[in-house]
């Protein structure tokens, strides 16, 4: 396996994998970049990763003057549209997570769909960034930042995530009972608040939370 600190970059992939095992084709033109981490996380932890590095990635790039957003539960957000990725893989032993591996794609040039959008089109003759690799060191630059905010704790982060997510006050139906998104848990749980008015004391049966991949929240483009 790759050994900490090996990073891979691709031109182009054919047959890459997305969300939940789906094929993911990636054209030339993106940024498909993926690095090995040296963790130690309880495995139960594992999305902490994902979360972590989309937060340093999107803080990196806001450096630059991008306002780039978060979706809940990877997904990095220009304009109300998608702008890429990320999908974290580990390597677990005696439940503990001794190895990942996160995968970045990101929209350089290349085509993107209706609720997708690339970063040349964005920045037109904006010069904050002005190739793929200047692209590709800011990224590992903010992976390397959330990697390093993530030894305090997710908790220390979460403030600042939530600034971010698209999500927070987004109206949302489960089994039929309407509720509002209030954020995530230090776990990635995504939280379901069926009380936006707190007329209940507790949280008991008025909040629940959700895994990733358990419902989809859509683009607002």
């Amino acid at each position: 396996g790759a050994k900490p600190g090996t990073v891979a970059i691709a031109t182009e992939q054919t047959a890459g994998r997305g969300q939940w095992g789906r094929e993911w084709s990636s054209p030339i033109g993106g940024l498909y970049l993926s690095v090995a981490l040296a963790a130690n996380l309880p495995a139960s932890q594992s999305y902490q990763l994902t979360l972590s590095s989309a937060w340093g990635i999107a803080t990196a790039l806001r450096d630059r003057g991008i306002p780039i957003r978060l979706k809940w539960p990877n997904d990095l957000i220009l304009e109300s549209r998608k702008l890429g990725g990320i999908l974290t893989e580990t390597k677990i032993r005696q439940e503990k997570i001794t190895l990942a591996v996160v995968g970045v794609g990101i929209n350089w040039s290349n085509p993107v769909p209706a609720t997708g959008i690339n970063l040349q089109s964005f920045l037109g003759d904006r010069k904050s960034i002005t190739c793929l690799e200047m692209l590709a060191a800011l990224t590992l630059q903010g992976i390397a930042f959330g990697h390093q905010c993530l030894q305090a704790g997710f908790d220390t982060l979460l403030p600042s995530y939530h600034q971010l997510l698209t999500s927070i006050g987004k109206e949302v139906t489960v089994d039929g009972r309407t509720g509002v998104v209030v954020g995530i848990t230090p776990q990635g749980d995504l939280r379901i608040n069926f009380d936006p008015n707190r007329t209940s004391k507790t949280t008991e049966n008025s909040e629940i939370y959700l895994k990733p991949g358990a419902i989809s929240l859509g683009y607002d483009c």
